[in-house]
This record gives structure tokens, sequence and C-alpha cells, in this order.
């Protein structure tokens, strides 16, 4: 696999919060000329093998995918992991566990919401879940979009389901060496996604840093959807000071919502191992 690569390893479909198939995500990404790719649904491989299927039938690569959220000192982190197998029975059931907190989260969201006035938020949210295992902020996000509670979800997040905000349930989720463990087990490469995300201090972050590797994390997205070009700088000196591979995904979610489509983003810096060297045996 060549260094240089249109390769799109962050997405998600209809069986998590995104709201195409996984072969309409394929062929959307074909169509803009991705040449390496992976679905990465939220704590959920339940559509590796349709992903796959539809990347060979157009002609792309495929690395089997997911994105596992943690809590890691009190906030949310998500890992990403990529070319493990999909039928591994750890993480199959680190999976399981993981999503089985959300049904009664999405319930006390619905609860929060409803004290400011907003009834019916659980069943709304629940009619744009394919995957009611998996009902999530974003889900309750459209309900309110639809509802007319707002116009578009970024006004969602600044009025609703955020810490301190009407609706905010927080989670707890798999620990960072549990998630960075079932995905290097299983044969994968763990990543650290879109990591300016999260605001972390300084110090925070290198604790972040430093734990993910110390638990055998190889590799962090630089060129990410919600990264800006300055971003783009910052992590990619982070790989190299802490020897990590570099990975890059659109984080794509809907053509509606999302505002890097799929591989639409800028290739790699110079000067990083892509996470895909990583991973030659594991690409199908």
């Amino acid at each position: 696999m060549k260094t240089i690569l249109n390769a799109d390893l962050h997405c998600h479909s209809v069986v998590s919060d995104g709201t195409l198939t996984p072969e309409a995500l394929a062929e959307r990404a074909k169509n803009n000329g991705v040449e390496l790719w992976s679905l990465t649904d939220h704590d959920e491989i339940g559509g590796q093998a349709r992903a796959a299927a539809a990347a060979r039938a157009q002609g792309m690569h495929y690395l089997t995918g997911t994105e596992i959220s943690v809590t890691f000192i009190g906030k949310t982190v998500h890992i990403v992991g990529l070319g493990f197998d999909a039928d591994d029975p750890a993480i199959r059931e680190g999976l399981a566990r993981t999503r089985g907190g959300r049904g009664q989260r999405a319930h006390d969201m619905a609860d929060g919401l409803a004290q400011v006035g907003i009834p019916g938020a659980y069943e709304g949210a629940l009619k744009f879940a394919g995957n009611h295992d998996l009902i999530s902020r974003t889900h309750f996000a459209r309900f309110l979009v639809e509802s007319g509670v707002c116009k578009e979800t970024n006004e969602v997040f600044r009025k609703y389901l955020t810490e301190g905000k009407p609706g905010y349930v927080e989670h707890r989720w798999a620990t960072l060496k549990d998630a960075v463990g079932w995905i290097t087990q299983a044969g994968g490469v763990a990543v650290i996604a879109h990591p300016a995300r999260y605001k972390f201090t300084a110090n925070e972050e290198y604790a972040l840093f430093t734990e993910f590797k110390n638990h055998g994390g190889q590799a962090v997205e630089v060129v990410t959807g919600s990264h800006t070009s300055a971003e783009y700088v910052t992590y990619a000196e982070t790989a190299r000071e802490f020897g990590l591979a570099a990975s890059r995904g659109s984080d794509f979610h809907s053509p509606d919502e999302s505002h890097t489509d799929l591989g639409t983003l800028p290739l790699l810096p110079g000067g990083l191992t892509p996470v895909w060297e990583l991973l030659e045996s594991r690409i199908q």
C-alpha cells in the first residue's frame, strides 16, 4: 500500500448515528476518490460485513473499524480501532457491554428535556436510530431540529445535551485500557480520534497520550473533519513526539450535517508513518 493515499478511516452509518447505509457510504467514498476506507460505527461492528462487501464491489481497499467511547479523567474520549478481527470474542463482548448503558441514559436524557418543556424526546429520537441499542445525543439532536426546537444540530449542542445544559446525562464508558486492549488483542491498531475536540489542558493531554501508548495504542488522527489546518500541524508534532502513526478520516455522518465529506480532507503531512503501513496484512 502506497504511503500517499486518499484514505478515509473514520465515518458512520445507520448502524450507529449516521444517516446513510454502509453501501451508500462506500459508493460516496469511491465517487470522492477514496482508495482505502473504513466504517467506524460507534461501539458497534454490526455493519462490518456489509461495508467490506460494498468496498470490494466499489473496487476500494478496506479495513475493519469501530469507534469506542472511553471515559478518561471524567471526559468522553473516542478511540478508533482499525484492522482488527471482527469475529474476536473479546472485542464483540466488550462493545456489547459498552452499548448496554445507552438505553437508560437515553431515557434520562428525555426526562431532562421534558423538564424544560420538550416532551416526547425519547420516542422522537428513536425514529432516527437505525440501531435502537445505539440511541445517542445525535438522534436527540435530529429530533430537536425536526420538531422545530432548533434550526440545526449545531444549535442543539449550544443549548441542550452538553454539560450544564438540559438533557445532558453523563455516562461512564469503557476504560482506556479496556478499549485499547480489545483492539490490539484482536490484531488491530488503536487510534486516538480527533484529539483537539477534547479541550484538555496540556497536562491532561500529555497524560492521555502517555497512558494510551503505555496500553499499546499506536496511532492518532492527525487530519480529521473537526481539526483546523493549525491542528493538523499540532498533532503531526504530537505523533512524532510520542512515536505514533498518523491516521486520516472525515468523521462523516450525514450529507446534511457533516461539514467534511468523505475523501475530501488534505493528505497527511509529510514525515509521518501512515497508520495503514502498520496494517498491510489486515487490508482487505
